[in-house]
């Protein structure tokens, strides 16, 4: 093989070798621009869904306000039915005290007996039992017993329009 061919040959190779190059340099540069119109379409359609977020953002929002709200309402709810609950229990006991007072002063009523529990929601209309005693409260908030504690005597076994019936 004579230098001249080798010549022809190896700028033959740098010539395909060169245009080789040219075509990976522009299928980069299309595949570049490509990549920014797709990434430009990509901006695009996320800027059209962002005024979707930001109501669904809302809504969220609203929803966590409402959820709120409403446990606080109910947390007020069940502050009001505790203190109705203390409120009823503490009027109980005032009747139970009440009772207990006028079984202690009855001498028909053994307060001092293991089995003695306070009745203090008997009915006024039937007479009582011969160990059990009733006491109504008058208009002003008096029980028999302090009415006659009052007064300095025992209460009479019945007053007539009284509701209290002994045995």
């Amino acid at each position: 093989m004579e230098t001249s061919q080798i010549i022809w040959i190896i700028v033959a190779v740098v010539v395909v070798l060169a245009l080789i190059g040219l075509a990976v340099s522009m299928s980069n540069k299309r595949k570049a621009t490509q990549n920014r119109q797709h990434a430009d379409e990509l901006r695009s359609e996320a800027r059209a869904q962002q005024g979707g977020v930001q109501q669904e953002e809302l809504k969220a929002r609203e929803a966590e306000l409402e959820a709120e709200r409403k446990r606080l309402e109910a947390e007020r709810a069940e502050a009001e039915a505790e203190r109705a609950r203390q409120g009823h229990l503490q009027e109980h006991a005032k009747v139970e005290d009440q009772v207990r007072e006028a079984d202690r002063v009855d001498p028909d009523v053994d307060h001092r007996s293991s089995d003695y529990v306070p009745e203090t929601s008997r009915p006024t209309e039937t007479a009582p039992t011969s160990d059990t005693a009733t006491t109504d409260t008058p208009a002003d908030g008096t029980t028999a017993s302090h009415v006659a504690e009052d007064h300095g005597h025992e209460p009479p076994s019945e007053q007539p329009g009284s509701g209290t019936h002994r045995a």
